[in-house]
């Protein structure tokens, strides 16, 4: 089965056919830059943007996988959580396409997408998959607006363990990263300053919620910023340093607690997923601490795509007992 997913949510306008839920044929992203200057993303200049490219990367998307609409077995597009604005774009573009191709429309949620990612597969036609992964598994979702630790008991099926009581970490990243003079997206201008920085240089705070899985970053940001403000009253900042303190305590917390999840139930599995996913940094904490295979998209995948959108919607198909999203919902949760 050939599906087209479509993904809008945020700030990358993305269009991918995904052949039975696993083999890539094409995966086309433009990346908004409009945003850079105000270092932060504009909710109605983002949905502007993917109006105004969307249509061209879908047809892209088919010439690159060398099919035509009439061999697109279903459209699928990201129906929440995410912007509205960017959100009903995507969806009522693929709503139409479907229409006006005669084959059905799935909605499907962003974060269930970062967590099929770990399905897919950028092999040739011909060439042999790679084994699934195994479940049942904990799951890390980790992006701009989310963090998310969910066990994945079978397919479709996720109970929530924790998620961020504020900011998420990739809105960490983002917001340190801007303080730090080092732009927009924060995440992999700090994880590259951070290679030159001493991760020990300043002890910031983690925010330890008692046993509980959630996260909290509030804390951190603060903590920060207020160390920034000591350090250039003293002298010229050294950017390195901080932000290689700063990764540390964002990754040693979200290490921590997905390793003692994955101890505490009976997983086969820890896999990543989301933008910050593709921290190395963070992949290397949780593999010093967990006695499970870690599977990782590679990052191209981590990042908001629709081939993500597109293998998730097969699984939806393929598994329906658990609700499918239908209408556009901003604030639509994993489990």
């Amino acid at each position: 089965m050939r599906i087209l997913g479509i993904e809008t949510s945020c700030d990358e306008t993305a269009v991918a056919i995904v052949e039975d839920g696993r083999r890539v044929r094409s995966n086309v992203i433009a990346s908004q830059t409009v945003h850079a200057h105000t270092g932060g993303i504009v909710p109605e200049v983002a949905a502007r943007e993917h109006l105004r490219v969307l249509d061209g990367i879908a047809q892209q998307s088919l010439a690159d996988a060398g099919l035509t609409l009439a061999d697109i077995d279903a459209v699928a597009a990201t129906v929440g959580p995410g912007l509205v604005g960017c959100l009903l774009v995507g969806a009522n573009y693929g709503r139409g396409l479907a229409f006006a191709s005669g084959r059905p429309f799935i909605g499907v949620n962003h974060l269930e997408g970062h967590v099929y990612a770990n399905w897919l597969a950028e092999t040739a036609l011909g060439e042999a998959l790679p084994p699934e992964p195994e479940l049942p598994a904990v799951v890390l979702v980790v992006s701009g607006a989310h963090s998310d630790l969910v066990l994945m008991e079978a397919h479709r099926r996720f109970r929530l363990l924790g998620r961020t009581q504020d900011d998420a970490a990739g809105e960490a990243f983002d917001k340190v990263g801007r303080l730090l003079g080092l732009g927009f997206p924060g995440g992999p201008a700090i994880e590259l300053a951070a290679r030159a920085g001493n991760p020990k240089a300043y002890a910031l705070p983690r925010a330890a919620l008692a046993d509980r899985y959630d996260f909290s970053f509030s804390g951190l940001k603060t903590a920060t910023l207020r160390l920034v403000r000591e350090l250039e009253a003293k002298g010229p900042l050294p950017v390195n340093d901080v932000a290689a303190s700063f990764q540390l305590a964002v990754t040693e917390a979200l290490a921590e607690k997905t390793a003692r999840a994955a101890a505490e139930h009976s997983v086969r599995t820890v896999l990543l997923g989301g933008g910050v996913a593709a921290n190395l940094a963070l992949r290397a904490a949780i593999e010093r601490r967990i006695g499970h295979p870690l599977l990782v998209p590679p990052p191209r995948l981590c990042t908001d795509n629709g081939a993500m959108i597109a293998a998730a919607a097969f699984y939806v198909l393929r598994h329906p007992g658990t609700a499918i999203p239908v209408t556009v919902t901003s604030g639509l949760k994993l489990a």
